[in-house]
C-alpha cells in the first residue's frame, strides 16, 4: 500500500507540474484538465478508501506547496475526494469509457462544491468556482473528456499504482 501511495503522489505532482506549465498554454476559458485529480480518482477507485485518503492528503499537500493556495486547502479537498472515490470501489463494473468519465466528473463537481462551502466560510482566503461562468463547466468537460485516456495510460503503470493485479 505504501508503494502505491508514494507512486500515486509522484504521478500527481508530475501531472500538476505538467498542467501548470504546458497545458496552461492550451487552456480554454482559462481552464485546464485536472490531471492530478484524475490520478487520485484512479488510485482511490482501484485501491480503496484508505489509499484514497492518504494519496489525496499527500498529493494535496504537495500541491499546496506548489501553488499559492492556503496550506491545507488542496489536502482537505483531495482527502475527501479520495475517500469518496475509494468508497465506490467495486460498486461498478470497470468500464473503460463511461466509468472514468463519471468518476472524474463527480470528483470535479465535488471539488467545486467543497471550495464553494469553504468560500462561504472563509470568503477572503478561499477562491470558489464561479458556477455561472464557463470556467467550471469547461474544466468539468475537459476532465470528463480526458478521463478515459488518462485511465488507459495509468493502467499501463498498474504495477506501481494498484495493489492487486486485476485492473
Amino acid at each position: 500500500m505504501t508503494k502505491n501511495i508514494m507512486w500515486s503522489v509522484v504521478f500527481a505532482v508530475i501531472a500538476a507540474l505538467l498542467q501548470s506549465t504546458l497545458l496552461r498554454r492550451l487552456s480554454v476559458y482559462h481552464a485546464v484538465p485536472d490531471l492530478a485529480l484524475g490520478i487520485l480518482v484512479f488510485s482511490s477507485y482501484f485501491n480503496g478508501v484508505m489509499t484514497g485518503q492518504l494519496t489525496g492528503f499527500f498529493s494535496g499537500l504537495a500541491l499546496d506547496f506548489l501553488s499559492a493556495a492556503p496550506l491545507g486547502l488542496n489536502a482537505l479537498v483531495r482527502t475527501v475526494t479520495g475517500a469518496l472515490a475509494g468508497l465506490v470501489r467495486g460498486a461498478f463494473v470497470a468500464d473503460t469509457i463511461f466509468l472514468p468519465m463519471m468518476l472524474c466528473g463527480a470528483a470535479t463537481a465535488l471539488k467545486a462544491l467543497i471550495l464553494l462551502l469553504l468560500h462561504a466560510l472563509f470568503a477572503e482566503g478561499v477562491r470558489a468556482y464561479p458556477l455561472q461562468e464557463p470556467l467550471f463547466w469547461v474544466e468539468l468537460a475537459l476532465n470528463m473528456f480526458i478521463a478515459p485516456f488518462l485511465f488507459a495510460l495509468l493502467r499501463r503503470f498498474s504495477s506501481l499504482l494498484v495493489n492487486r493485479k486485476e485492473v
